[in-house]
């Protein structure tokens, strides 16, 4: 199969995954319990898409045991920056990968193992770049910093054809605008995670928060 077509293929059937679940929890820990609790907690709320960045403690050990642990959800990873990263996050089977920015070798070496792969990308020229480079969908971050929804919104017009995926900014609150606005899904983690449960290890708390974003984007999906 031609690169072209392997991308193609992957993309599509990680785009139908966005369709269905709209957002991805986001846990970055330095304690592996803590990590595999959150996850568990954000599971039990409903939530299928769950990104365990690199840059967490012994992500492959999380990573593993979860996929183990949850057969019904999505375990991938984010905040990979080099080849050695994501081979490492290959190697540990990870089911996607998120990347801050973009690299052209990062995302053709994920599409040579099948795993969608969502590049960052800020500016217009920097999303197509991106998408035109074989990306499965493109991480806009940090949303918030240039303009939020009125930003996923204003790109609609030139390239509403992309599937972007904002992050950093993103709430319970607003996570449905952003579908709204033309996002094909977000990723969310501080607001997942409130500082005060993870302190006090109430997982309820957190199960709570992922059945809240799923109650909010399910009633944007139906009006």
């Amino acid at each position: 199969m031609s690169t072209i077509n392997s991308s193609l293929k992957i993309s599509e059937s990680w785009q139908k995954l966005l369709r269905q679940h709209r957002a991805i929890a986001v846990i970055r820990t330095d304690d592996i319990d803590l990590g595999l609790n959150m996850a568990r907690a954000v599971a039990k709320g409903g939530m299928r898409l769950i990104e365990i960045t690199w840059n967490s403690k012994n992500p492959a050990q999380i990573i593993q045991q979860l996929k183990i642990e949850l057969p019904d959800c999505i375990i991938g990873t984010g905040t990979i920056l080099t080849l050695e990263d994501l081979q490492e996050a290959i190697a540990a089977q990870v089911q996607f990968c998120f990347t801050p920015h973009t690299n052209q070798s990062l995302i053709k070496t994920a599409i040579d193992h099948q795993i969608p792969i969502i590049p960052g990308a800020l500016s217009p020229t920097e999303i197509v770049t991106a998408w035109q480079g074989g990306a499965s969908c493109v991480k806009v971050f940090p949303v918030q910093a240039i303009g939020g929804i009125s930003y996923i919104l204003g790109l609609q017009g030139p390239i509403g054809s992309i599937p972007l995926i904002p992050t950093g900014g993103v709430t319970l609150d607003n996570a449905a605008h952003f579908l709204a606005a033309g996002a094909i899904a977000v990723g969310l983690s501080g607001q997942l995670f409130p500082r005060h449960a993870i302190n006090n290890q109430d997982w309820e708390v957190v199960t709570k928060q992922a059945e809240i974003l799923r109650e909010r984007i399910q009633h944007f999906l139906t009006i």
